[in-house]
């Protein structure tokens, strides 16, 4: 008897390991304190991933008007499209798909790809398990023209631009986010949240989330680079022993003992900063940006960059404005990257994809 022929691909489902293994992929996105924000639902029939807010993981103190939640749950979209790709589909994506269900952000179809054809996401698969933020202190080299011109590309695919501040924009820069974290600290609503997603679970507890104390990174002595500091107020590990010899440094920071010391150093004086923005303000406009952001953290990372990005003074209006350039065609500003040569920053929790995932007719989707 002839054997029965194979399904041609436009019909094939996907089978639950690839589904799985998708969105391994696309929760390795960074978001705002590691809140990981997003939902998928997947529909077999239409062969479309849903992309939704999870509305328990919301900063209402960082982020009122959700847009660093739109560019979490957007840069966890672009990994999705990244690892699609790289399986062989063509991924179509649509943003906010239904005006009367704001919190659907996204719906990434996969597509049959002809086999002869190309998609130059794939080329940036191996850096979505590289990719790490880095909250050390990079090196003095700089980044040449060339490399910057890919990265400003990148953005461009995806709707954004990229622009890089001289040296007096640096320093204004530099000074708006002082002057946020300055803030941070004096408002206790800010400061609670923090500390909600930071630190270690806990005794006897698990966090799949959060900013865990390993990730920190070093205290800074010296220096003007915009790394956000998760713990103000806890001692570098040159301090304590200062003030007690008896002190060393317990483990940087991973050991959940409230005498959590952490080591210090000198970070750059003149970092390499890139503005990542769009024309407009919306929603959609966010959603662009957060992909834009993730290529361009992509193809850094592949490049042999070392990357963090920096929101801080993009948490308040009047700071926000004040960031942009007003020489640039730039109209708002999403996000400040940090980019340079330094070590690759540490990996940090995900949360498991059952909690994330679900599967079946779009109407099963959560929160539909």
């Amino acid at each position: 008897m002839a054997p029965t022929p194979a399904a041609p691909a436009e019909a094939r489902p996907l089978d639950d390991a690839l589904i799985t293994s998708l969105v391994e992929d696309a929760v390795l996105a960074p978001s705002m304190h590691n809140a990981q924000p997003w939902l998928f639902h997947y529909d077999p029939e239409s062969r479309t991933f849903r992309i939704r807010v999870d509305p328990a993981r919301e900063l209402p103190s960082a982020d009122p008007e959700r847009r660093a939640l739109h560019i979490s749950c957007a840069a966890a979209v672009l990994n999705l499209r990244v690892a699609a790709a790289h399986a062989g589909w063509q991924p179509v994506t649509r943003l906010l798909p239904d005006p009367d269900d704001p919190d659907l952000l996204a719906e990434v179809a996969l597509v049959a790809r002809r086999p002869e054809s190309y998609d130059e996401l794939t080329e940036l698969y191996p850096a979505l398990h590289r990719r790490h933020t880095s909250r050390a202190p990079f090196d003095a080299e700089r980044v040449e023209a060339s490399l910057l011109d890919v990265l400003g590309r990148a953005a461009l695919l995806e709707g954004a631009r990229l622009a890089f501040p001289d040296a007096f924009h640096r320093r204004t820069i530099l000074e708006l986010s002082g002057e946020a974290l300055a803030r941070e600290q004096e408002d206790p609503a800010h400061r609670a949240e923090i500390a909600h997603w930071t630190g270690e679970a806990p005794e006897g507890g698990k966090r799949d989330d959060g900013i865990p104390r390993y990730a920190f990174g070093p205290r800074a002595r010296g220096g003007g680079a915009p790394v956000r500091d998760f713990a103000p107020g806890v001692p570098s590990a040159q301090s304590a022993a200062a003030a007690d010899p008896g002190v060393t440094d317990r483990g940087g920071g991973t050991a959940p003992d409230p005498d959590f010391v952490r080591e210090s150093a000198v970070f750059e004086e003149s970092p390499q900063l890139a503005l990542l923005g769009t024309v407009r303000d919306h929603p959609a406009d966010w959603l662009r940006a957060g992909q834009a952001m993730e290529r361009v953290l992509l193809e850094a990372t592949l490049d042999g960059l070392a990357t963090s990005v920096a929101s801080q003074a993009l948490e308040w209006s009047d700071l926000r404005w004040a960031v942009r350039d007003p020489a640039s065609a730039m109209g708002h500003v999403h996000m400040v990257i940090r980019l340079g040569y330094g070590p690759r920053g540490p990996d940090t929790r995900r949360r498991p994809v059952r909690d994330v995932l679900t599967v079946g007719p779009s109407t099963a989707g959560p929160g539909e």
